[in-house]
């Protein structure tokens, strides 16, 4: 497979995985499914770990990797293989600006699913207020303690669930940029050409890294 070819593989992956992300960090703005005051919802939301870093930073590198297919033939200076060159050590910087994002958002949701999420739970025995009843990731283990969350109503289900699609999405996308990275260099190298020693050593390099996870 040329480095073009297998760069918009992975831009076609990318694209929708973002469009998740997006919607994912949508949805936590309404907490337990249901419109709240913006003071009542989970500060990590605000950071837009879904929005920015998965999402909007993650999609120029999608569509920069899904144009790479474009520049297979393309020439310079009367070489055929500078375009493809160039445009295979440009696809690095960008995926080095989706590793960044897609990390971003993983540190996001790693701290939102250990802190957990904000709740109406009652304080003491007269008193409920807004507050994070939760700390040090204790309520993983112990569910019978989700119950501290009056409302809104499984709010905790919903927090826990969403962040978890954003942290395991987020190191999808490290993942991908990171073989782009390695992709790119490769197609700078040997020029992009199918059949030559860019596809071989993609698909040996792959060979080598998927049975690690």
């Amino acid at each position: 497979m040329c480095s073009g070819g297998f760069a918009k593989c992975l831009g076609i992956t990318l694209m929708p995985l973002s469009i998740v992300c997006v919607l994912c960090n949508i949805l936590l703005f309404l907490p337990g499914g249901k419109s709240v005051e913006s003071k009542y919802i989970t500060d990590k939301v605000w950071y837009f770990g879904g929005i920015l870093g998965s999402g909007v930073l993650m999609m120029f590198p999608a569509l920069v990797f899904l144009g790479l297919k474009n520049n297979d033939c393309c020439g310079c200076c009367g070489n055929e293989s500078c375009g493809r060159r160039f445009a295979m050590l440009s696809s690095i910087l960008f995926a080095a600006v989706g590793v960044m994002g897609a990390g971003y958002s993983v540190i996001v949701s790693a701290v939102a699913i250990n802190h957990g999420p904000k709740c109406l739970a009652r304080v003491n025995s007269t008193e409920q207020q807004w507050v994070y009843p939760f700390s040090n990731g204790d309520y993983l283990s112990n569910q019978t303690s989700w119950e501290r969350c009056l409302e809104p109503v499984n709010v905790v289900h919903w927090h826990l669930s969403l962040f978890s699609v954003l942290l395991v999405v987020g190191i999808i996308q490290v993942l991908l940029c990171a073989v782009q990275v390695v992709n790119g260099l490769l197609g700078a190298l040997c020029g992009g050409c199918c059949g030559c020693c860019g596809g071989v050593s993609i698909v040996v390099f792959l060979f080598f890294l998927l049975p690690r996870f």
